[in-house]
């Protein structure tokens, strides 16, 4: 079968290169030996993902700094 395309509300499709890196990182993000999933939400590389987050989320929202 091929791929299937949801167009309905709610989840919605992700680029091929997407869901083949988010597979890759599954049980090894960016070399730290474990997933996100597994991961304390103290460490250095969950943080780093938080602010990535939030700077891109204030960025495409304008978000001003002060809220």
């Amino acid at each position: 079968m091929g791929r299937v395309y949801n167009f309905s509300a709610g989840p919605a499709v992700l680029p091929e290169s997407v869901l083949k890196e988010a597979a890759d990182e599954m049980l090894d993000y960016r070399g730290t030996g474990m997933s996100v999933m597994e991961m304390s939400h103290r460490s250095k590389a969950y943080e780093q993902i938080i602010t990535e987050a939030e700077k891109d989320l204030r960025e495409l929202m304008n978000i001003p700094d002060t809220y």
